[in-house]
Formats: structure tokens, sequence, C-alpha cells
């Protein structure tokens, strides 16, 4: 990838109005704070080439209608390294993202901290750090763009330290640099697609599509709401199940429409979250991101009728912390076997990844609201669920554990599995009953049911 446009290139590409920062004026020995010979004369050539004075420009901007501090490295200057002003003027930056509240978007194209510079560049990183803990605090959102290249502190801070993370294609991104990994290393693993694949960055996002993008992302992430999501109308079958086997039947049916289906039909303008940070992801298992719902922005995490992986249930946790921090209201679409019970999954950590689910729920302000769309699998499916909101379509169940599981625990011979179904009370109409969900949800959006209290 050779994206080796300028920093102000990059500024005129993505914003309208841009509008350059003021930034502290440090004073330091002509060779840096440490005497480098011939420090002072490559920052005088570095500045001459790029017409910078560092290797970092900051300022405010419009990015298709939404204001936002905007912080872009010219790989120019030093390999876009990171010195103490640099350090100062990021801290700037922040500062006054958070004194008049905008998100604030890195475009990081950085080799690292500078050599000649020594501890006191590396410590930049911790400045850097609180200033975005601080900003995260504070409810704002960061959306970096990881350019080419990406590599150390800049992309173990102002990258991968943000909420949401843009890579463009083919760029080298990792926190090992190329003169400095083993020898013998993959280069493929130190790149955008990468980075994507490993859960550690969103969405590749090719150059000419980045300013609309952006532009998106910041409008969704930008308009809090303190109202709960309606509950969907149900897009399946109207008429309620007579059995439980016959709820178990009507959820497993591959004709029963799936989350990709009430995801299109009630949310506009999508964007994905996808990755766990800890090195997962699960798209075939569970889909988050945000959409657009009558004018506000939705957080999403949906289940897709397959059994949640740890990577699904850890992303999960991470988008509905997210949407609390940014006052953002949570649909879930439940609909799973339930949680991946093999021995990979418990490898991955399986009960601890279902228990931050748990904890995160459990803990947001704000309002979540919980579809079940399909089958409701034990605790797998449980740990999406909002306590007191959570609905159930004509199509789905909720069961404390599989009816085959159950009559197989029970020592129940295989031909009593339906009449296990039965006692398991697990059709939604049962489930009204009994507390557990406020009301079926019609076709037309009608709902059924005792009230939240």
């Amino acid at each position: 990838m050779a994206d080796r446009l300028s920093a102000r290139e990059i500024v005129a590409l993505l914003t309208d109005d841009f509008t350059e920062l003021g930034h502290p004026t440090r004073e330091s020995a002509p060779d840096g704070p440490l005497g480098w010979p011939g420090y002072g004369a490559a920052r005088a050539r570095a500045a001459e080439r790029t017409g910078e004075r560092e290797s970092v420009v900051c300022g405010t901007a419009g990015i298709e209608g939404t204001r936002a501090v905007v912080v872009v490295f010219e790989f120019g200057f030093l390999g876009g390294s990171l010195g103490e002003r640099t350090g100062d003027r990021l801290v700037a930056a922040y500062a006054h993202a958070r004194a008049h509240r905008l998100p604030v978007v890195p475009l990081v194209a950085t080799g690292g901290s500078r050599m000649q510079e020594g501890m006191l560049a590396l410590t930049q990183l911790q400045r850097v750090a609180r200033e975005s803990a601080l900003t995260r605090e504070a409810g704002l959102p960061q959306i970096a763009v990881v350019r080419d290249p990406t590599t150390g502190g800049g992309w173990a801070t102002l990258g991968a330290g943000a909420d949401v993370v843009l890579a463009l294609p083919g760029a080298q991104v990792g926190f090992a640099g190329s003169r400095v990994r083993p020898a013998d290393a993959d280069p493929a693993a130190y790149t955008a697609e990468a980075q994507v694949a490993a859960g550690a960055a969103d969405a590749l996002v090719r150059p000419e599509e980045l300013r609309g993008t952006l532009g998106r992302w910041l409008r969704l992430l930008t308009r809090p709401s303190a109202a709960p999501v309606p509950p969907p109308p149900a897009l399946g079958r109207a008429d309620l199940p007579a059995t439980g086997w016959d709820a178990v039947r009507r959820a497993r049916s591959p004709e029963r429409p799936r989350a990709t289906a009430y995801l299109d039909a009630c949310l506009t303008s999508r964007v994905t979250v996808s990755g766990d940070r800890c090195g997962g992801t699960d798209p075939d298992g569970m889909l988050c991101g945000f959409g657009e719902r009558e004018g506000r922005t939705v957080a999403y995490a949906a289940q897709t009728g397959t059994a949640t992986r740890p990577a699904g249930y850890r992303t999960a946790a991470r988008l509905v912390r997210l949407a609390d921090r940014l006052g953002i209201p949570v649909l879930t679409l439940v609909d799973t076997p339930g949680a991946a019970n093999d021995a990979e999954a418990e490898r991955q950590g399986a009960g601890a990844a279902i228990a931050d689910l748990f904890g995160a729920v459990a803990a947001a302000r704000t309002p979540v609201t919980t579809l079940v769309v399909g089958e409701g699998g034990s605790g797998g499916a449980l740990a999406l669920a909002a306590p007191g909101n959570t609905w159930a379509t004509p199509d789905s169940y909720f069961s404390v554990i599989a009816p085959e599981l159950a009559a197989a625990i029970l020592k129940r011979p295989p031909e009593e599995v339906e009449s296990t179904a039965d006692r398991l009370r697990l059709r939604p109409q049962d489930l009204v009953e009994l507390g557990v969900v406020r009301g079926v949800v019609g076709a037309a959006g009608r709902t059924e049911g005792h009230s939240a209290d």
C-alpha cells in the first residue's frame, strides 16, 4: 500500500474548513534534549522537505457535516515519530476536544518514538494514553485511521487505543516495525488485513471511501439518546406455537428470518464493530455495530443462529460498553442454540467471555432492549438479554437448556424429548406468563404481555 499523501493532502481529502490549533512552544537545545549530534540539522531538513515543524498537524474540521478534532501524522517528518514537541501538540489537541465536546480522529502514520530523544520520547506515550483515557471518560468517541505505516507506540496508543479502528488496505500495521522484527517473521502478520482478521481493527476502508465512512461513523457516534429502542416487529409467523416442541422446531427452521433480516428491516446506515481486541472475531456468530432508526443512533449486537464463540461475546461486551459511554441505546437480538462448547472455546475462555458480557449488560446505564428472534439456548443466550426489557417473537423459544440435553441430563429416553420441551415451558407465551419476557411482538409491531413492572 502506498499511502504516501502528506498530512496537508490528507486534510484536504477528508475535511472541510480545517482550522489548525495552536500548540505550546517548547524550547530545547539545538540537538534536542539529549544533545544528539546532527538531530537539529535533521529536524531542519525535515521541516524544509515537508513544510511542517513537527510530525503531527492538529486542528478542527468538518467531516461530512460533523465537527471533530483531527490529528494527522506527517510521515515525511522523521518518519512520523513522536518526540516531546509531538506530545505537546497531541495533549493540546485532546484538551481542546474535551473543552469543546468534539470527537477525536487520529490519522496515524508513524514509525514509533523518536530515537534522538530517548526515554523522553517514549514517555510521550504515557501522556497520550492519559489524554485518550480522559477523553473516553468524557464520553467522546475516538475513531482512528491507521495508514502506512503504523507501528510502535503510535499503534499501541493512538491507533489500537481508539474506540473504532479503520485501516487502509495494504498498510503496514503492527507494534514491531520492519527493522526490529525477528528475521523469520511472517510479514503478512504485520498488515492491516491481519489486524482486522485478528480483531484488533474493525474494518478495511479504501482511500476513496474514507471520507464518507468517517462521516457516517462520526454522525452515528455523536448522537446520544436516553430513550430505549422499541422492539422491532416480528418478521416471521404471527401465530403462537401450540406446544413446546412446536416452538423449538419453528425456532430451528432454516426458513425463519435471521438477524440480518431484522437488522436490514429496522436499521439504516449501518457500520460494523468487529473484533474483541484480544485476537479474535466471530463474524459467523455475532454481528455488532451501530445504525440509524427513525433519526437516531442505535447500537446493536445480534446472534445469528449459530453457537456463539468467546470472541463474539467479548465483541458484544465491547459494543455495549462503548454505547454506554456514548449514551447510545442498545438493541440485542438473541438467537443461538447456546455458547460454543468445544475444547477450543474453552481454551479461548468461554466462561470468562460470557461473564464479561453479563457484566456489561448488567452495568449499562444506557437502555438495552432485547428481542428473542429464534433459539434462546441457556446462558449463552441469556448473557445478551436485557433484564426487564426482553421481548420474544412467535418464532422463538427460551430455555434453561435444549430439550434434548435436558432429557439426557434427567436420564429420560429419546421419545420423551418432546414432552420435556412442554415441561420446560419455553414457548413465547409461557415466557410471558412466567415473567421472563415482557411480551410477544407481533408482525405489525403490536405486543401482548405484562408491563415492565
